[in-house]
């Protein structure tokens, strides 16, 4: 839960780096919301939750998204590219399960090394 609120109060910041437990708890607790939201929705004839759901972490997704290309040494442009039907997808995995860089890269410090560090 630590990972996915660090995300939420992250919710504009593009720079920096994102590590991977740091996306993809982000990621897949934002996915089970939206599943809850839906049944709560349907179930209560109430369908706009799911909506504002997630037009409010449509720009904390993208920012974390962001950042996690960040740490594999990619632009953050490179999250448009996901919007390719299954080769875009497809990359779009690859790009985000890959390791971080160790060192540091032209978007900062690893945040898992510097995490390790302290």
């Amino acid at each position: 839960m630590h990972w996915y609120v660090d995300a939420l109060t992250k919710y504009a910041v593009f720079g920096g780096r994102a590590r991977r437990a740091e996306y993809w708890t982000f990621s897949l607790v934002n996915a089970l919301v939206m599943l809850l939201l839906v049944a709560a929705g349907r179930a209560a004839h109430f369908g706009y939750l799911y909506d504002l759901y997630a037009l409010a972490t449509l720009l904390p997704s993208v920012a974390v998204g962001v950042r996690r290309l960040h740490d594999t040494g990619r632009s953050g442009w490179w999250l448009l590219f996901g919007a390719i039907p299954v080769v875009g997808s497809l990359a779009m995995l690859l790009f985000t399960t890959t390791e971080g860089e160790p060192r540091d890269n032209r978007y900062g410090a690893s945040p898992k090394y510097v995490a390790q560090h302290l």
